[in-house]
């Protein structure tokens, strides 16, 4: 047991790392390849990488009966409507801020974990959870945009229904009683998607793409990392780590994100980021050693 939730745990940092630091770099990439076909390449690059490495492993199969509806659920929300809703989103928002709305994500877990999934909850990890959620009100800061800019403001409600999105996955990957594993459901989920994207692409888009080996390299980053390598990971920490700790530990992510979009975009890095920061750590740490002590 400790050895698979110390293996949940390393995935959890990649996933943070791999998905931080992609913000800026869809945000470069989108400045060439429109929104949604961006989503429609991301997910077919990334079907390729899985469904070989399934193929040389033996393991490319069709999915079992009792799998399919988290084959048509993760395959609608977390790669369909969630990827191309952020793509969305961060075209009219710099990349640190909508990494960090397309995280509040625990806003809604929180409580579907407690009411539907009757995860049980004790005050301290409640405590921890809100030290979280304070931070993240921190980070958001309303005062901090537009809201005059009509561009600006459907930006980040899009932003937010992709958070929305992502919860209702969270809780149906943790409900779902799985026949196969992740990594065999995965290809299966991202036709689904493609299903989806790709006509929707081909018939609301006229924008031409603008290739590049720059934009070759963002794709390929998005499809093999931040997609087939990265999704795998959190669906599988999702299994093990309880809901409320998943989507708490993914509140990294955007802290990264907007790290990383100071760096290399040079966005402005503010006190509300620092405060924001330290609360999010501390609400993080405190979910972990709690977790820790419940399983020795």
């Amino acid at each position: 047991m400790k050895k698979i939730l110390s293996s949940a745990w390393f995935l959890l940092v990649l996933v943070v790392i791999i998905w931080g630091s992609n913000w800026p770099i869809m945000k470069i990439g989108l400045r060439s390849i429109d929104p949604l076909w961006f989503a429609a390449a991301r997910l077919g690059i990334a079907l390729i990488a899985i469904s070989l490495l399934l193929l040389f492993m033996g393991r490319l199969k069709w999915p079992h009966r009792q799998d399919i509806p988290i084959v048509f659920g993760v395959g609608v929300m977390q790669f369909a409507i969630f990827v191309t809703l952020i793509n969305v989103g961060l075209t009219e928002v710099n990349a640190g801020r909508a990494a960090l709305l397309s995280y509040t994500t625990p806003l809604w877990v929180t409580p579907g974990a407690y009411f539907f999934l009757k995860e049980p909850m004790s005050r301290l990890e409640l405590v921890g959870a809100g030290i979280g959620l304070c931070g993240l009100l921190v980070l958001f800061n309303p005062l901090g945009f537009d809201w005059s800019d009509a561009s600006v403001v459907k930006g980040n409600a899009i932003l937010l229904v992709a958070a929305l999105v992502w919860a209702l996955s969270i809780l149906h990957i943790r409900q779902h009683q799985w026949k196969g594993s992740v990594l065999e459901l995965t290809p299966w989920q991202i036709i689904v998607a493609l299903m989806i994207v790709v006509p929707y692409a081909w018939f609301s888009t006229t924008r031409p793409v603008i290739w590049s080996a720059e934009l070759i390299m963002i794709l390929l980053y998005n499809g093999v990392m931040a997609t087939a390598l990265g999704q795998w990971a959190a669906m599988r920490v999702t299994q093990i780590l309880p809901a409320v700790t998943v989507s708490l530990g993914f509140l990294m992510v955007p802290l990264m994100g907007i790290l990383s979009s100071t760096l290399w975009l040079h966005e402005p890095f503010t006190l509300t980021l620092g405060i924001g920061a330290v609360l999010i750590v501390g609400g993080l740490l405190l979910q972990i050693n709690l977790r820790k002590r419940s399983v020795n």
